[in-house]
């Protein structure tokens, strides 16, 4: 099989590789496609600072294949299944803090457990051929059958933004506004919020252009607004877009180097509303009193990743029409181009994916 290997000084190397054997918990699973970090780049030359794997390994974070062999101690994944793979992967022990880890990308803080979980899953998606613990492979219903993997990879570009919906509770008919909707993940979160039953999204950034695209596509209940960078202009205009202010916010803001549209998207809010801050790169604290926290009843949170079920929710999501996968556009580049689909990764905007497509 053919893989692409990170390898020191932050290079790519296309590789022929012997098929995996299962190890116990595990599944071999021939790719389909594969979707592309518009960051990739930057984690592989080390910019970005992450825990990667132990060189060389293969990156790629999520994928549609169909599994080819599974390991002993899986019980109900079998060969011949069409599976959605994700990179969440946490230590199945009875621990108040288990090891995570993203596969083919980081080890998350918490001292040598999550570097050994790393150890024993180095290798991920972007590959003619994955394997991966069982715990991280979802069955996609037969009614998803004839959907191309290239668009079907799309589930990854909305699983972030739904663990920040679970957790702000967004209700049908509610109010959300989501920072940085002209974002890869950002504009997911948008499409999701509606297609998860909210009566409103106010969706913002900084690029006109992309909030425009979005709304066009999203239709009369997506209200863009650009922001400023000054947050009481901002939460004016926030709040108009809002009817007076919305019932909950998801920041996804990628990198910023302040904390003002989360600012302003918490002060936009109603009282008693919620924040669920998703975006990792903001650079300052988020300035928030005791006074107005208090007087406002807020609630803000910090959300990573998502429960392991929200694969298996928006395949449903997806299969009912819920959730139209032709507001995504996506491209697809075959697995040897990866210099390409890293160039057009680094420049997608709300409604955009970029995948590598191995069938």
């Amino acid at each position: 099989m053919k893989a692409w290997r990170a390898v020191e000084n932050g290079r790519l190397e296309l590789r022929d590789l012997p098929t995996p054997i299962p190890a116990p918990g595990g599944i071999v699973a021939r790719i389909e496609a594969a979707p592309v970090l518009s960051y990739l780049r930057e984690v592989l030359d080390g910019s970005l600072a992450y825990d990667t794997p132990a060189r060389p390994f293969t990156p790629g974070t999520n994928g549609v294949g169909v599994v080819e062999a599974v390991g002993p101690g899986v019980h109900h994944l079998t060969p011949g299944q069409r599976v959605a793979l994700d990179p969440h992967l946490v230590a199945n022990e009875r621990v108040a803090e288990p090891a995570q880890i993203l596969i083919g990308l980081s080890a998350m803080p918490g001292g040598a457990a999550p570097k050994a979980l790393q150890a024993a899953w180095p290798d991920g998606t972007l590959a003619e051929t994955a394997h991966m613990p069982a715990a991280v492979a979802t069955p996609l219903p037969a009614s998803l059958d004839a959907v191309p993997a290239a668009k079907l990879a799309a589930i990854a570009k909305f699983a972030v933004p739904y663990g920040g919906l679970l957790r702000v509770n967004l209700q049908p008919g509610e109010t959300i506004i989501v920072n940085g909707a002209s974002g890869y993940f950002g504009g997911g979160g948008a499409l999701l919020a509606l297609a998860l039953g909210a009566g409103k999204v106010v969706a913002t950034g900084r690029d006109a252009k992309a909030l425009d695209d979005l709304a066009d596509a999203a239709g009369p209940r997506l209200t863009p607004v650009v922001l400023t960078g000054d947050v009481a202009h901002d939460v004016d205009a926030l709040k108009s877009a809002a009817g007076g202010g919305a019932d909950c916010a998801l920041d996804l803001v990628g990198r910023t180097e302040n904390a003002n549209a989360a600012l302003a998207a918490l002060r936009s809010l109603r009282r008693g509303g919620r924040l669920a801050l998703m975006g990792g790169g903001v650079r300052q604290p988020l300035p928030l009193t005791t006074g107005e926290m208090l007087a406002q009843d807020w609630t803000v949170t910090g959300v990573f990743m998502y429960p392991r079920d929200v694969p298996a929710r928006l395949a449903r999501l997806i299969a009912s029409g819920q959730l139209d996968l032709g507001l995504i556009r996506e491209r697809a580049f075959p697995l040897d181009e990866i210099e390409a689909a890293m160039d057009a990764a680094a420049k997608m905007r709300s409604r955009d994916l970029t995948v590598l497509k191995m069938a």
